[in-house]
């Protein structure tokens, strides 16, 4: 009768063996396809446009700077790069800085209407932005705010604010209220309870939904190709077309891996300094 037992228990870790091992090997070749075609477009950006043609697969048989070199300067990468980073850091600051403010007013405070003003935030991401698109080119118009890099700020920050509210309530709600009381009990105003108190506690839903922004805002294409047409103020996705319908008539394939490249690097880099701090900040609300 004692041996049931000891064969349930085999068969319950042959199984979790088995379904480890299935498990592993799903992530290994999701790993594969997402790492093999940034390898492959890093590789290519140092090859000739003959050896692209040629031999698209094989390494480069030296690393060729000179398209990089190219690609910032005679594409005009370095102007994109730029422009790109103005409006993307300053749509993250003040995407950060409202939409935590109002998470903290909607997590904190009951008054008439704060479920309403919630759900409207989260109605805001339901909503297609590309059913806004024709409406908002009118009111930027007519504001002087279109081919502007201050009005394409306002429209990040705008489009960003839903996704941020909803994100930072939730994790606002998991922080411990004492010591919002007893900052209060102890003379501080809200101001000073929220931007001292509050704010640092939040560090890590911070990071977590600043990165998620950063990598929607800097890769965002549609909004800054319908309000911002001028040369001068082109992002890097723009950027990247410009350079992609150019470059294809003259042949230059090296230049346009470089550029590629080049706006990929941001995101990656980011995404691997901040890479524990966004999974801590998607865990936080887990554990109270």
């Amino acid at each position: 009768m004692s041996k049931a037992p000891a064969q349930d228990g085999e068969k319950k870790s042959g199984e979790g063996k088995v379904l480890n091992v299935f498990s592993h090997g799903v992530l290994i070749i999701w790993a594969i396809l997402v790492v093999m075609p940034l390898l492959w477009a890093v590789m290519t950006s140092f090859k000739t446009d003959d050896s692209i043609l040629s031999t698209p697969w094989a390494l480069p048989d030296k690393l060729h700077f000179e398209n990089w070199s190219r690609a910032w300067s005679q594409a005009h990468m370095s102007e994109y790069f730029l422009n790109t980073i103005v409006v993307v850091g300053g749509s993250l600051i003040g995407t950060l800085l409202l939409g935590s403010m109002a998470a903290y007013v909607l997590a904190r405070f009951d008054f008439p209407g704060n479920r309403f003003v919630y759900y409207l935030f989260i109605g805001g991401m339901s909503f297609p932005i590309i059913l806004a698109l024709v409406p908002l080119f009118f009111v930027m118009n007519n504001m002087g705010l279109l081919n502007t890099t201050h009005g394409l700020i306002l429209v990040y920050i705008a489009y960003s604010l839903p996704f941020t509210v909803f994100f930072l309530t939730a994790f606002f709600r998991t922080l411990p209220g004492s010591v919002a009381e007893a900052a209060m009990l102890d003379g501080a105003s809200h101001t000073r309870t929220f931007f001292q108190v509050m704010l640092p506690m939040a560090k890590p839903g911070l990071i977590s939904v600043g990165i998620f922004n950063f990598l929607g805002q800097w890769n965002q294409y549609m909004l800054p190709t319908v309000l911002n047409s001028d040369p001068d103020h082109r992002v890097l996705s723009q950027g990247l077309v410009e350079l992609a319908n150019s470059q294809g008539y003259k042949g230059d394939w090296s230049g346009l891996f470089a550029g590629l490249v080049m706006a990929m690097l941001p995101v990656l880099v980011a995404y691997i300094v901040f890479q524990r701090q966004v999974v801590a900040g998607l865990t936080a609300g887990a554990v109270k």
